[in-house]
């Protein structure tokens, strides 16, 4: 089985992303380090709501991975943050890396105004607060590009009416001194990969 996850570039006042050192430490580690039963494919997103929409509807159609999870920094988050509902509705006075803002637009006019995470995101909370890792589910995933993300990748999923599991994960800004570090957060998200995995191979 193979695993899409995704994270983001830097953006705004964020000088780097915990979502792409994430992603860049899951990708180093070697399979037989961590005991994965599944193969990784990642990537680093553009923080543009145009390009991260066009690449993560190619690599669902071109790879079919068989779940993806999304990550992306929220910087009001304490601790990691399992999204359960994606909007159609681009609305930040942030602009993005193009320099594009969006306000009270739809994502994709005339789809569903929701999408809801198929993640299994009970059993990650509950695997995640046993390690001791602060997690909480989120009903809300912002109205920005990782949103935009979000939603773009369910979006394209429905359209294919596939069963692929697919969802976003939002992790804390790393504050050195305080707070998760960005080794503690990786071994968390592989923590909800290792969850993604055994309910993948469970539905064999």
């Amino acid at each position: 089985m193979r695993i899409l996850v995704t994270g983001f570039e830097p953006f705004g006042s964020h000088a780097t992303n915990p979502s792409q050192e994430i992603v860049t430490a899951l990708a180093e580690r070697t399979s037989s380090a961590v005991g994965r039963p599944f193969q990784l494919h990642t990537t680093i997103l553009p923080t543009e709501y145009d390009r991260a929409a066009s690449r993560i509807t190619s690599l669902i159609e071109e790879s079919s991975p068989d779940a993806i999870v999304c990550l992306g920094v929220a910087s009001k988050a304490d601790g990691i943050c399992l999204e359960r509902v994606a909007l159609n509705l681009n609305d930040a006075e942030l602009a993005d890396n193009a320099g594009e803002t969006r306000t009270a637009q739809p994502i994709m006019p005339g789809a569903p105004m929701a999408y809801l995470s198929t993640l299994p995101l009970a059993a990650m909370l509950q695997e995640l607060r046993g390690a001791r890792f602060p997690a909480s589910i989120s009903n809300h995933a912002g109205t920005y590009v990782c949103n935009h993300v979000f939603y773009t990748a369910r979006h394209t999923i429905e359209k294919k009416q596939a069963t692929t599991p697919c969802g976003f994960i939002h992790v804390p800004v790393v504050d050195e001194g305080k707070g998760l570090t960005v080794p503690q957060l990786t071994d968390a998200i592989e923590v909800t990969l290792q969850v993604m995995a055994r309910r993948l191979g469970a539905s064999d």
